[in-house]
């Protein structure tokens, strides 16, 4: 595997920008999907060099970190997260000196960096995996990867009934008769996490990106690692829409958590704040916050608040729980409204005029909520989901699924400027996927312009939420208000210089105006209202701040 020189010992000294410990407990979290963000280099796919170039746009944002997508060498047969070499860039992407100058460069905006880990499974062009291929039956190579021997009388039935996420058995046959097990694509040949090997590989992999400077991991499947012993069947079909609602004998196993307290030490080995934050999905809160315990990960993506509908006691029950899950293993709660595996929420929520009312609106209860908040790239902008992409960009592969769940629609690269597509992406080729001609109006110049855009309303919540000292982590209080609505101030704690201060949100998520307390100045708004002697009218589907 490419290596560049890196220094070997754990206590060098970050880089990372200043400021207080534990900066995760509270910090605004933006995803860059790398080949959407921005390019550089004219082939129509975002690069980091492109990436590097816009720092200043998410400094200006308010942003704390950014999350980067995989940017690893790849085949790309699942954009990135098939992994062929963990500790090289891909040329498509750039090289590791543009890795060192992307995190100089944001650690001189004050902004941190973390990048994807790819722990269940690697590429089958990894160099582990043709060995493995080219191996015999039950030798060392093949022991680094999940190979077993079919059922029937010929060994010609897969293993077990276990389904790909994409669809399809999750086993793929070998020329000599064995069995490898893929839970994402057969591309994608599952690690063995009982083998020591991989365990010291993955030390290292994570060793050289802190000692290159970057703040800490976002853990992808961070569920997978670990599988049930004698690997058992289901017992039915569907497997794919189990995931995180019900127990399987391939994720969520309580084998995986050592993983991650053997990471925590590791991280925590390093100076600076390093972090990991699980991609983890599992039937209940309970269980994600199981990979967030003191000596685990730091974070968790809430994916439960992601899947709420926009309906006002659903999403206060699932604030409600994720705040007591989180608050018993000693972490901070995590909220997320979209990313790169989901329909954009504008979309989700209804799309049009009221899908985009509802997006502004749930932007600033996310805001208001204790700990803290990712934004996946576009989302400030408003822009939805793409449903009409031409057949012949479709390549993801969970379209293998056939039920119309493709991730195309929420990956189309960002507008930036200009009247026509592809409005400032880069110049040269066009686009990986088209940009929509219809999103003029939504590019980042149009929208700084407008101080009525949903660019500006980002900006002034995040500006905000900075400076406030009830906003960030801490505790929620809430109040009484009519059907359909969610009331709740947040009050600063000692040590913030502004104790006692006390900030409101009202969320109106009901379909008629509502008229709610709001006993102070008025901050923010995501849309018209009228405030009338201590009491604000809220049209449906709007949100406000207020200074109590």
């Amino acid at each position: 595997m490419t290596q560049d020189t890196l220094p070997a010992t754990a206590e060098a000294a970050s880089t990372a920008p200043a400021g207080a410990a534990r900066w995760w407990r509270d910090a605004v979290i933006y995803q860059v999907y790398v080949r959407s963000f921005a390019d550089s280099g004219g082939d129509g796919v975002g690069d980091l060099p492109g990436v590097r170039s816009r720092l200043p746009y998410l400094a200006e944002l308010g942003v704390d970190a950014l999350w980067i997508t995989p940017f690893y060498v790849s085949p790309m047969a699942d954009f990135g997260y098939d992994v062929a070499d963990h500790r090289d860039v891909d040329p498509l992407f750039g090289t590791i000196a543009d890795v060192r100058a992307l995190v100089a460069g944001a650690h001189a905006l004050g902004l941190r960096v973390i990048v994807d880990v790819v722990p269940n499974h690697t590429s089958d062009r990894h160099a582990w995996f043709e060995a493995a291929r080219a191996a015999a039956p039950g030798s060392a190579e093949r022991a680094r990867y999940i190979v077993r021997d079919g059922r029937g009388p010929d060994g010609s039935l897969p293993p077990n009934d276990w389904e790909s996420v994409f669809g399809g058995p999750a086993w793929t046959r070998l020329p000599d008769g064995q069995w490898y097990l893929h839970l994402f694509a057969s591309g994608q040949p599952d690690l063995n996490w009982e083998n020591a090997e991989v365990h010291a590989e993955f030390e290292g992999i994570l060793r050289f990106w802190l000692d290159l400077g970057v703040d800490g991991f976002r853990v992808d499947v961070a569920h997978g690692m670990a599988k049930a012993p004698g690997l058992p069947d289901v017992g039915r079909a569907g497997q794919a829409e189990m995931l995180g609602t019900a127990a399987l004998p391939y994720f969520d196993q309580d084998a995986v958590h050592d993983v991650h307290r053997a990471w925590r030490r590791l991280l925590d080995s390093y100076g600076g704040e390093r972090i990991g934050v699980a991609e983890a999905w599992a039937p209940t809160p309970e269980r994600i916050a199981a990979y967030t315990r003191p000596d685990e990960l730091h974070q968790a993506f809430n994916f439960h608040y992601l899947t709420a509908p926009w309906e006002a006691s659903a999403l206060r029950d699932v604030v409600e729980e994720s705040l007591r899950t989180a608050e018993a293993v000693g972490a901070p709660a995590t909220w997320v409204l979209s990313n790169h595996d989901v329909k954009r929420h504008v979309t989700r929520y209804g799309g049009g005029e009221r899908g985009l009312r509802r997006a502004r609106a749930a932007a600033l209860l996310t805001l208001a909520l204790p700990g803290s908040a990712y934004v996946y790239q576009g989302e400030e902008l408003g822009l939805p989901e793409v449903l009409d992409l031409p057949a012949e960009f479709l390549r993801d592969p969970q379209h293998l699924r056939g039920d119309g769940t493709g991730r195309d629609g929420c990956r189309v690269p960002l507008p930036w400027e200009g009247d026509e597509p592809p409005f400032g992406f880069g110049a040269g080729a066009a686009p990986w996927l088209p940009i929509p001609a219809g999103w003029r109006d939504l590019t980042v110049a149009a929208q700084s312009a407008d101080p009525g855009s949903t660019l500006a309303l980002y900006r002034e919540a995040l500006r905000i939420r900075r400076e406030h000292p009830a906003l960030g982590d801490g505790r929620l209080r809430w109040l009484p208000g009519p059907p359909g609505t969610l009331l709740f101030v947040r009050e600063a704690e000692g040590g913030s210089g502004g104790e006692g201060r006390l900030l409101g949100c009202a969320v109106n998520a009901s379909g008629r105006p509502v008229r709610v307390p709001a006993p102070g100045s008025p901050l923010l708004a995501s849309g018209p209202v009228r405030a009338d002697g201590g009491h604000v009218e809220l049209p449906p589907d709007t949100a406000l701040w207020w200074d109590a």
